[in-house]
Parts: structure tokens; C-alpha cells; sequence
């Protein structure tokens, strides 16, 4: 049963290791410096205050696991019998040697019986009482915890030693802020915010920026198209046990990915900077159908960045200690949030001609001061700055240890059958559904309204410095509170933001936009992604928390990509269905119209311009193109109502009892394996 707070098998003071390492797992013996995925375990407990001896009852209380683990705890237990030291609870003796190891323990017999207990009565896949928090077991590094496979990955390690004591197994969270950390800590956050951050470079960029400069010329439907660009972030699910199993031990683990992956990324971004205007105007060829080309170029870019994220997230079980753990979603939404702010906001205000001529130029121009081809070919030479710094300046822990390919799908297979995951995925697929129709059309929407591309950067800009303060906020939070309980907190938040935001493009004002109403979209606007960050934050944490390290990148990619998914597959539908919904017919014009104002034929019937081209059409030939039903008020009302329906219904029960489960029921062992 795991140890509770203050306790530990390496309190033990009687003489060096090797004295008491017979009986202990592999695992216990290493040196203090391996990384933070070999440490952790689940204790069992030792105290004098237990029972009067080492007796049969006892044995079934070091019953962690239920698995193969037992036998070494067992033999722990055995070792321990046959010392005199342990025969009575009043020996003198006895107390005296062991009061170091039973120092900070508060527990009583009863309670020590009632933890056994509910141990026992939850054996079934996990389904023990307790819940998922700092007080309870830390992760471990395999499931069989005593196997010559696990040998054989712990001293293959370069930093393996049987010369140093042994370090005391983490048993509490870190609540503490970013200078409390050990400066190694702090080192490995920092490096993990710049490669978040260069992921967001382009993500900001084909999430953002690029479907707001396709608007003018395309539908929502179209749009949609685009929108498939960022299907690889939900697929890379389907490549990530290559990224887990095949490396290179001169280069480190995860850095043989992350080195050829970013200057490849870097390369691409400088390529598609020289041609970026040519495949814009193609994609607005052809009525539109040139998207698919230009979708294609960035599928492709968001593909390689995809890829780094898989190793990235691997990187991040071992770079922080195991009580800051944490602190790797923390620096996953500060790096990408500001890769996404300047690739999104401050491309799109220095992209606006309105905005350069207003602030830096005393001759108006019909270009902005930055283009998308000049800013993708800057950041790509970034990426291979960066890149080139992190292979010669960043050295990583080598290990011999390696997993066939097959070994590691066959393990994804193995998270897949666990019914926990299976519930997640469910979750995850269906919980952003109800805020979806805010997030894809809203700014679209404003857009459409006659909220300026100036005025839009503008709300982002300033809505910036709060996203990140409350992003470390709500980081904060998620290491104080029950992490699935932050989430239930911004998901809630999230679905009245989607009613706000609807509400403020219902207010639109028709003489133009006002300071009034400039503020109420900003407020709005903080609103909607602080909501969406904390619950990113949150959700992060609990996937950290639960993944299993030793297929950490695999683990940590699978639940990052179903959570992706979710917020991915509906977009394209959702989009569809605004322009299904809507309906909008072009009036052709009551009196003769000026030859020489005409920038197309002239209309002289009626048709449906609810598609952008036709839209363009229906004015460029002297027409007017109504809206009699706007899809995007019927799509947002029918996604918020579906949200409140799921998450009351099923999603909140359903998370809470996730978070209850002890890790054990997150790995892969026969007993879960089986169910």
C-alpha cells in the first residue's frame, strides 16, 4: 500500500545499500541523479506502529499493486522478518533503530487497515476508493517493477551507480512557483517554452492568421478546407511509437527527432516564404477550389511540427523532477500561447495596411509592414538558429535502452483496451463540441460584421499579457486542486462565454464600431480564452500525472491526440453547417447602375449569395446581397445546448470517477490488460 506522507523505505539507517537492497526492486538502488522517471513508486509501509511483527496480515497490506511488483515488496517484507530487530512493538531496540523511518508517520492501526482494505476491495482495473492527488502513489517507471527487462533499462543508464545512497522517493506535488525551483528546474522550463514556442510559429499561423486573409475571398465552407491543416496534430497518434522507439544513442532519445524535424521545419517555412503570395492567390483561383493546394503545403508544415510535439512531450516526463512535473503543461501554454500570439495578433495588426498607414507611415500604402511570405521566411532561419544552439549547447542523458516498433504499438494497443482510456477518448471527443461554433466562426463572424482586421488584432493584443498571467494562474491551480476539477470549472466558464460571444455580434453596431463596443469584445474576448486556457492547463496536468514514463512520448501523444481531436474534427462540419444554415439572396439593383462603377457583370436576377464568391459576385454586378438567416446564431445555440446536455449528463460524473482511480489503473499490467 503506498507510503504515506513523511514515510519511506529509505529512512532505514542500518549500515550501507547494499545491507538492505536484497529485498527491494531494482529501482531503488539507482543513482541520485537518474532521471525523474526511474524514481517514482508506490512504498509500502513500515512503521513499528503497524503491528507487533511482520506477520501474514502485514504481507497483505504490501499488496500495492497486485501485480508482479508484490514479489519484491514480499521479499522486503521477508528480510525484514528474520531480523531480530522487528519482534515487538515495545522492544526498545527496536524502536530505537527504526524511530527515523517511522518519524513523520500519523497513521493508526485502523487506519493503517482501512487503506489496506480499500486497496484490496478495488482491484478491479484500477477501481480502487482514493482519489487521483498528491497525497497518493507517484508514477512508475515500468509495471513490472522487479523484470530483467526493467534491469536492464535502469544500469544501461550512463548515470546508473550502486555507489551513492539512495534519494527518498518524492511523495508530494510541488506547489511551489517558478524561482522556488531547483535551478535545474527552472533550466529544463525555459528550454521547453522555446520549443513550445517554435511550434506555435507556424500553428499561429495556419490556426489564426492565414483562414482570417483567405476570408475575403472564401466561404465558411472553403475555410473548412483550410482547416484540415491542423488534422495532423489529431493523427500523429498513428506515427508516435516510431517517434518512442527509433533514435539514435550518440544524440539522445528525443533530440534525434527534434534536431532533423525543426531544421526541416525551418527549411520549409523559408521555402514556402519565397512563394507564400503565388499560393495565396491560388488558393483564391477558381472560385476557391485552389485551397486544397495551398491546404495541402501547410498540412504538410503542421505535419513536421506535429512530430516534434511527440518528442517534445517526451522529453518533458524526464527534463523536470517528478514534484514539478506540472510545471511541462505550464510551459506547453506559455510557449505555444506566445508562438500563437505573434504568429496571430502581431502578424495580423503589422500585416493590416490600416494599421501601417495609421502608425508608421506618413504615405498610405495598400500593403501592410510585414507579409506572410517575409515572416515565414524570418522565423525559418529562427528555427535553424535555434536548432543548431540546442544540438551543440544542450547535452541529453543516454540510455542503450530500446523498445522495438512493434513493442511500442503494441504497448498503444495496450493503453487503447484500458477501459479508463477508452471513457477518455469519449470525453474527449465529444467535450468541445459545445463551445466549437465560438471558437472556429466568432471572429469570422466579426469580421463580417465590419470589425476591422486592425480592431481584431487589437483585442488579441491586448488580451495577450492576461492570457499569460492567468495561463500561470491556472497552472498554479491545477498543482493546488484536483486538476479535473479546474477543468469542470473552465468548462463551465466556457460554455457561457460561447452565449456572451454570440451576444456581442448580435449587438453589432449598425453606424460602425464604437469604444463602447470595442471594449465589450475585448472583455469578451479575455474571457473566452482564459476559460479555454485554464481547462487546457488543467487537462494537461491530469495527462501528465496519469501517463506512464517508460512510453512516455507514445502515452502523453495519445491523450494530447484525442483531446486535439476532439477540437479538430467537428471545425470542418461546423463550418459547413453555418453556411447550411444560413440564407442570404442578392437583389439586383433597383435603377440603372454607372458602367464604370461595375467590377463584374450586371446583376439582373435574384440568387443565393450565401457563399463568399457569390457574395462578391452579387456586389461586383451592382447587387445587394442580403442576410435573411444567419447560420452561425443556429449553429452556436444548437453546440452550446449539446455541451450543457454532455457534460452534465455524462462528461463531469464520468471525469470525477477518473480522477478518483489511483495510477495503478493507468498502466499496463495483466490485470488491466485483461478487463
Amino acid at each position: 500500500m503506498p507510503t504515506p506522507p513523511g514515510e519511506s523505505l529509505f529512512n532505514v539507517p542500518s549500515g550501507p545499500i547494499e545491507e538492505f537492497s536484497s529485498g527491494l526492486p531494482l529501482h531503488y538502488i539507482h543513482h541520485t541523479n537518474l532521471d525523474q522517471t526511474t524514481q517514482g513508486t508506490e512504498l509500502a509501509e513500515l512503521s513499528p506502529k503497524h503491528s507487533p511483527t511482520v506477520n501474514d496480515s502485514a504481507r497483505d497490506d504490501y499488496r500495492v499493486e497486485g501485480n508482479n511488483s508484490t514479489s519484491s515488496v514480499l521479499a522486503t517484507a521477508e528480510s525484514a522478518e528474520k531480523e531480530p530487530l522487528i519482534t515487538s512493538q515495545s522492544n526498545s531496540d527496536s524502536d530505537s533503530n527504526l524511530s527515523q523511518m517511522g518519524r513523520n508517520s500519523q497513521s493508526s492501526n485502523a487506519h493503517s487497515q482501512d487503506r489496506a482494505s480499500s486497496i484490496r476491495s478495488g482491484s478491479q482495473n484500477g477501481h480502487a476508493n482514493g482519489s487521483m492527488n498528491k497525497n497518493l502513489e507517484m508514477r512508475r517507471k515500468n509495471a513490472v517493477l522487479d523484470s530483467p527487462t526493467q534491469a536492464a533499462n535502469l544500469m544501461s543508464r550512463e548515470t546508473f551507480s550502486l555507489d551513492n545512497e539512495p534519494p527518498q522517493t518524492p511523495i508530494h506535488a510541488s506547489d511551489a512557483g517558478f524561482f522556488d525551483l531547483p535551478p535545474q528546474d527552472r533550466r529544463s522550463f525555459l528550454l521547453l517554452v522555446l520549443l513550445y514556442f517554435l511550434q506555435g510559429i507556424p500553428m499561429g499561423l495556419a490556426g489564426g492568421s492565414v483562414p482570417f486573409l483567405l476570408k475575403k475571398n472564401l466561404s465558411y465552407s472553403q475555410i473548412g478546407v483550410f482547416s484540415l491543416a491542423s488534422y495532423p496534430y489529431s493523427l500523429k497518434l498513428l506515427w508516435s511509437p516510431i517517434v518512442d522507439a527509433v533514435w539514435s544513442p550518440k544524440i539522445g532519445r528525443r533530440k534525434s527527432w527534434i534536431l532533423p524535424i525543426q531544421f526541416f521545419s525551418g527549411f520549409g517555412m523559408i521555402y514556402m516564404g519565397g512563394r507564400a503570395a503565388k499560393m495565396m492567390l491560388a488558393a483564391a483561383a477558381e472560385d476557391g477550389s485552389g485551397v486544397w493546394t495551398f491546404t495541402w503545403w501547410w498540412f504538410f508544415l503542421v505535419f513536421l511540427c506535429a512530430t516534434q510535439d511527440i518528442a517534445v512531450d517526451g522529453w518533458a516526463l524526464t527534463l523536470l523532477s517528478p514534484q514539478n512535473l506540472s510545471y511541462a503543461s505550464t510551459a506547453q501554454t506559455v510557449g505555444l500561447t506566445a508562438g500563437h500570439f505573434l504568429s496571430y495578433t502581431v502578424f495580423l495588426a503589422f500585416n493590416s495596411p490600416d494599421f501601417a498607414n495609421r502608425w508608421f507611415r506618413q504615405t498610405p500604402s495598400d500593403i501592410g509592414v510585414m507579409t506572410l511570405g517575409g515572416y515565414l521566411t524570418f522565423w525559418g532561419w529562427v528555427y535553424v538558429i535555434v536548432t543548431l544552439g540546442l544540438a551543440f549547447l544542450k547535452r541529453e542523458d543516454k540510455t542503450n535502452s530500446r523498445d522495438g516498433i512493434m513493442e511500442v504499438y503494441k504497448s498503444m494497443l495496450g493503453i487503447l483496451k484500458l477501459r479508463n482510456i477508452q471513457t477518455i477518448i469519449i470525453i474527449h471527443l465529444i467535450a468541445k463540441i459545445g463551445f466549437q461554433a465560438n471558437d472556429a466562426v466568432t471572429n469570422l463572424k466579426l469580421l463580417d460584421k465590419g470589425f476591422s482586421q486592425e480592431d481584431l488584432a487589437l483585442t488579441v493584443l491586448i488580451d495577450f499579457p492576461f492570457e499569460i498571467s492567468l495561463g500561470y494562474i491556472a497552472g498554479r491551480w491545477s498543482t493546488t486542486y484536483p486538476p479535473i476539477h479546474v477543468w469542470c470549472w473552465g468548462f463551465i466558464g466556457r460554455l457561457i462565454a460561447a452565449v456572451v460571444a454570440q451576444a456581442t455580434v448580435m449587438i453589432f453596431p449598425e453606424g460602425g464600431v464604437t469604444s463602447w463596443y470595442l471594449l465589450t469584445v475585448i472583455t469578451s474576448h479575455i474571457f473566452s480564452t482564459f476559460t479555454s486556457t485554464v481547462m487546457f492547463v488543467a487537462i494537461s496536468a491530469f495527462h501528465a500525472r496519469i501517463a506512464d514514463p517508460v512510453i512516455g512520448g507514445t502515452y502523453m501523444t495519445l491523450l494530447a491526440t484525442v483531446s486535439n481531436l476532439g477540437g479538430t474534427f467537428p471545425r470542418y462540419f461546423i463550418l459547413k453547417l453555418v453556411d447550411a444554415f444560413s440564407a442570404a439572396t442578392c437583389t439586383p439593383p433597383s435603377h440603372s447602375f454607372p458602367e464604370d462603377k461595375l467590377k463584374g457583370p450586371l446583376i439582373t436576377n435574384s440568387f443565393s449569395c450565401v457563399l463568399e464568391a457569390e457574395r462578391h459576385r452579387c456586389t461586383n454586378g451592382g447587387g445587394t446581397c442580403e442576410m435573411t438567416r444567419d447560420g452561425y446564431y443556429i449553429t452556436n445555440i444548437l453546440c452550446v445546448i449539446i455541451g450543457v446536455v454532455t457534460f452534465w449528463g455524462f462528461i463531469r460524473p464520468a471525469a470525477r470517477r477518473l480522477q478518483a482511480l489511483p495510477l495503478r489503473a493507468w498502466r499496463l499490467t495483466e490485470d488491466n490488460e485483461s478487463r
